[in-house]
C-alpha cells in the first residue's frame, strides 16, 4: 500500500474517531441537560462507567445510522416528501433507543420524545464535525465521490454508450439574462464567471466597467472583452425570447416536449370542459403533457435514459423526482424513489435541511420586517404561510433536486433536466433585484459548483447547460396603484356591482404547488377552483402575472368584438383606455382578430408587422407572439396585457407580486441559455431564439452532437412539426 493510500486511511480513521468522540461528549452533555435522558442507574455510577456507556451508545448509534438507515429509507420511499422529512426524526430516535437498549451497562434510557431530540442533535453535531474536518482535507470530498463512482464501475453499472458525453440541463427558474449578467459582474456567481472565462482582481470575481451598457441601453454583456480571460471560456451566454405567455408552464412544456401550443397563460378557462386550467396543478399538468405528446407524437426530450427533477413535466424520462405532472398518480412505479433515497439515506441530511429550513424561515421574517420598517416601495404582504413556502423552495426542494442530479451523474445517465425554483419564488415577493435575491443567486451558484464537482467523478464526461425559462419584470401591483383589481375593472365595464373590498389575487409561484403536492394535498390555491362558481353570465377573470384573461362561460365559443360590444358596450373601451392596460386582444368578425389600445387604436392582427400600434413599446417579437396566441383554440374572449414602461422596464402585475412574469413587457420575456462552447451556437448568423419550441430543437441538436440517442421523429405526411 503506497504512502498516499496510508495517509488517506489514517485521515479517514482520524475523522471517524473524532466524530465518535464529539458524539460521546454531546451525549454526555444532553444526559446532563435533559431530565428524561440518563446514562446511569438510579443509584449512580462512576464517571468512568458513565463515559463508557456514552461512548458505546454514540458508537452503536453511528453504526446503526450507517447500516440500517439506508434500508429503512428504501422501504419508506412511497411516503410523501415532507412527511418523510418529518419521519426521519422519529426513525432516528428509534435507532437511538435501540442503541441504548443493547448497551452492555443496561443503565441508559430515554423517553421516546427525548430520544428524537437527542438523535437530532447528535446527527447535527456529527455532521458538522465531519464537515469541518473534511474542509481541512482539501480532497476528502472529491475522494469520496470518486469512490462512489468507482464502486459503480466495478459493479458493472456503467451504462451503454457511456463513452459518449452526457448532458445536464439545469434550469434556474425566473433568472433573466440581464440579472445573470449583473450577478456575474458583482461577483455573486463565481462558478458561472469561471465558465464564461472571466475574472477580476484576485482571480475570483467577474466584473465589467461600472454602468457599462450595450447599444440598446441594457447592461453590457459579460464577455472576455470586458474582463480578464482565464484560459478562455468554456461556455457562451445567449438570450432567448419567450412566447407571450412568459411562465414556466408554457416555457418548460415547449422545452421538454417540443410544443406549447394552446397554452395562452398560466391559468385559463376552457369553455368546452368548463374547467379552469392551471399549469401548476398536477391534474392540469398531466393533461397538458398528454396533449403535447399527442401533438408531437414524441415522448419528450428525455425519453432515452433521461431523468427529470423538480419539473412541472416529465420530458418522457423514466427517472423522476418532484415532477408535478405525476404527483397525482398513486401507482408505485410513478414514485420518484431514487431522488429521495439519494438524499435521505444519510440521516444527517434531514437534520441539516431541517435546520436550514428553520433558518430560512427566520431569514424571510427578518427581511420582510426590514422592508416594512424601511417602508420600501413597491411591497407586497409576505406573512402567513409564505415564509414556509419560501423555505421549501430555497432549501428543501433545492437540496432534494441537487442530490437527485448528483445521483444521476454518478449513475451515468445520458440526459438530466432539473429545475431550481428558489430565485423565482423569492423574486416574486422581494423583487427581481436586491439583497434578498442576491443571496439566493449566490446559493444557486454554489449548487452549480457542487454539481460540476460531482460531474468530475461520474463514469462518463458531462456537458452542463444552464438555462432559464423566463425572467421577471419589476413593478408594483395593479391593485396597489389603482385601488382595484382587474376583475373589478371588468365588472365595472360590464355594469356589474363591484365589491367594496377587492379579493386578493393569489400568486401562481411554482413552489406553492410543489409544497402542496409534496404533502399530497389538493393543489388548488385558496379561492381557486376547477370550475367557476356564481352566475354563468358573469365573466371569469383570471390573472397570470401582468396578463389578464376574461371569459364569458355562458357563450360556448370565443366571443367576437362585435358580440362583446352588443352585450357590454362599455367593456372593451373601459379596458383599452385604462392607464394600467397596455393593449387588449379580441377576436373580430371583420378582421379575424384586433389589438385595441388607448384613444381608439384598433389594429388588425394581420397588420401588426407593418403597424404595431399599442405593441410598439413591447419590443421585437411582440406582434408574432400575439398573433400566435390569437390562433390558439382556448385563447380567452379578451386578453389583457398590462401597461409597460420601456424606460424603467416595469409592468403592473394583476397578481400580488412585485416581480412578475406571464405576459409581455421587459425582462420577463428575456431568459438566458448558458451552453458549452463544445456545442454549436444556439442560433446561427447572430440571430436570437424565439419561443420555447425553438429552444427544444436546439437541445435536441446538442444531444445528437453528444452522440446520444435523442433523435427527433420524422414528420409524417400531412403533419406539421412543432417549430
Amino acid at each position: 500500500m503506497g504512502g498516499g493510500r496510508w495517509r488517506r486511511v489514517l485521515s479517514g480513521l482520524w475523522r471517524s474517531i473524532t466524530v465518535w468522540a464529539v458524539s460521546t461528549v454531546t451525549m454526555l452533555a444532553l444526559a446532563g441537560a435533559l431530565p428524561d435522558f440518563q446514562l446511569q442507574s438510579d443509584n449512580g455510577d462512576s464517571a468512568t462507567r458513565i463515559a463508557m456507556t456514552a461512548a458505546f451508545g454514540a458508537g452503536f448509534f453511528g453504526l446503526l445510522s450507517a447500516l440500517a438507515w439506508p434500508l429503512l429509507v428504501r422501504t419508506l420511499l412511497l411516503v410523501p416528501a415532507l412527511v418523510l422529512g418529518l419521519l426521519v426524526f422519529f426513525l432516528n430516535g428509534s435507532l437511538l433507543l435501540l442503541a441504548l437498549r443493547v448497551n452492555p451497562s443496561g443503565q441508559s434510557e430515554a423517553a421516546p420524545e427525548t430520544a428524537v431530540v437527542v438523535a437530532a442533535v447528535m446527527s447535527a453535531v456529527a455532521s458538522a464535525t465531519g464537515g469541518a474536518l473534511a474542509v481541512r482535507d482539501d480532497d476528502a470530498y472529491r475522494r469520496r465521490l470518486y469512490r462512489l463512482a468507482d464502486r459503480r464501475r466495478r459493479r458493472g453499472e456503467r451504462p451503454a454508450g457511456a463513452t459518449t458525453p452526457g448532458t445536464v440541463f439545469l434550469q434556474l427558474d425566473g433568472v433573466g439574462h440581464d440579472v445573470l449578467q449583473e450577478a456575474v459582474r458583482k461577483g455573486l456567481m463565481p462558478t458561472v464567471a469561471q465558465w464564461l472565462g472571466v475574472t477580476g482582481p484576485a482571480g475570483a470575481r467577474a466584473r465589467t466597467p461600472s454602468g457599462a451598457t450595450d447599444a440598446a441601453g441594457r447592461p453590457a454583456p459579460v464577455t472576455t472583452a470586458t474582463a480578464g480571460v482565464v484560459g478562455g471560456p468554456s461556455h457562451r451566454l445567449d438570450p432567448w425570447r419567450t412566447d407571450w405567455s412568459s411562465q414556466t408552464g408554457a416555457s418548460q412544456l415547449g422545452i421538454l416536449h417540443g410544443t406549447n401550443h394552446d397554452i395562452p397563460a398560466f391559468r385559463w378557462y376552457e369553455k368546452d370542459s368548463r374547467e379552469i386550467m392551471v399549469c401548476n396543478r398536477p391534474s392540469s399538468a398531466a393533461e397538458l403533457q398528454r396533449r403535447a405528446i399527442e401533438r408531437t407524437g414524441d415522448g419528450g426530450l428525455l425519453t432515452a435514459d433521461g431523468a427529470s427533477r423538480g419539473n412541472l413535466f416529465s420530458g418522457g424520462a423514466d427517472q423522476l423526482a418532484l415532477v408535478l405532472s405525476i404527483a397525482a398518480r398513486r401507482r408505485r412505479e410513478n414514485r420518484s424513489r431514487d431522488g429521495y433515497f439519494a438524499y435521505f439515506s444519510d440521516p444527517a441530511n434531514a437534520v441539516r435541511t431541517a435546520m436550514s429550513f428553520v433558518a430560512e424561515v427566520f431569514r424571510e421574517i427578518g427581511q420582510s420586517t426590514r422592508a416594512r420598517l424601511e417602508k420600501r416601495r413597491p411591497r407586497v404582504k409576505r406573512g402567513g404561510l409564505y415564509p414556509f413556502v419560501r423555505a421549501f423552495a430555497t432549501v428543501v426542494e433545492r437540496d432534494v433536486v441537487v442530490a437527485a442530479v448528483m445521483g444521476d451523474l454518478l449513475a451515468g445517465r445520458t440526459a438530466v433536466y432539473a429545475d431550481l425554483v428558489a430565485y423565482d419564488e423569492v423574486a416574486h415577493h422581494s423583487g427581481p433585484r436586491g439583497r434578498d435575491t442576491e443571496k439566493v443567486l449566490q446559493r444557486l451558484d454554489r449548487s452549480l459548483a457542487l454539481i460540476a464537482k460531482v460531474a468530475e467523478h461520474a463514469p462518463r464526461t458531462y456537458r452542463i447547460v444552464v438555462l432559464s425559462d423566463h425572467g421577471q419584470s419589476p413593478g408594483e401591483t395593479y391593485q396597489a396603484r389603482y385601488g382595484l383589481t382587474l376583475g373589478d375593472l371588468v365588472r365595472a365595464g360590464c355594469g356589474l356591482p363591484v365589491p367594496r373590498r377587492a379579493r386578493r389575487t393569489h400568486s401562481g409561484a411554482e413552489a406553492r404547488a410543489a409544497v402542496r403536492a409534496a404533502l399530497r394535498r389538493p393543489v388548488e390555491e385558496g379561492g381557486e377552483r376547477h370550475h367557476p362558481d356564481g352566475q354563468l353570465s358573469e365573466p371569469v377573470v383570471l390573472a397570470s402575472g401582468n396578463l389578464g384573461l376574461v371569459s364569458f362561460p355562458d357563450v360556448p365559443h370565443r366571443m367576437s368584438k362585435e358580440e362583446i360590444d352588443r352585450r357590454h358596450p362599455a367593456l372593451l373601451t373601459t379596458l383599452a383606455n385604462h392607464p394600467g392596460v397596455g393593449f387588449v386582444l379580441v377576436r373580430s368578425e371583420e378582421h379575424g382578430g384586433v389589438v385595441l389600445g388607448a384613444h381608439g387604436a384598433e389594429i388588425p392582427v394581420d397588420e401588426l408587422a407593418a403597424n404595431p400600434g399599442p405593441l410598439r413599446d413591447f419590443g421585437p417579437g411582440a406582434a408574432d407572439a400575439v398573433r400566435r396566441t390569437h390562433s390558439f383554440p382556448h385563447t380567452a374572449d379578451i386578453m389583457v396585457n398590462s401597461w409597460y414602461d420601456p424606460v424603467e422596464g416595469e409592468v403592473l402585475a394583476f397578481e400580488e407580486q412585485i416581480g412578475s412574469h406571464g405576459g409581455l413587457g421587459g425582462a420577463q420575456g428575456r431568459p438566458f441559455l448558458l451552453s458549452p462552447v463544445a456545442f454549436t451556437a444556439p442560433a446561427g448568423d447572430g440571430g436570437e431564439l424565439a419561443g420555447a419550441e425553438q429552444v427544444h430543437q436546439v437541445l435536441r441538436r446538442w444531444l445528437r452532437e453528444s452522440g446520444g440517442p435523442q433523435i427527433p421523429l420524422e414528420t409524417r405526411p400531412g403533419e406539421r412539426r412543432a417549430a
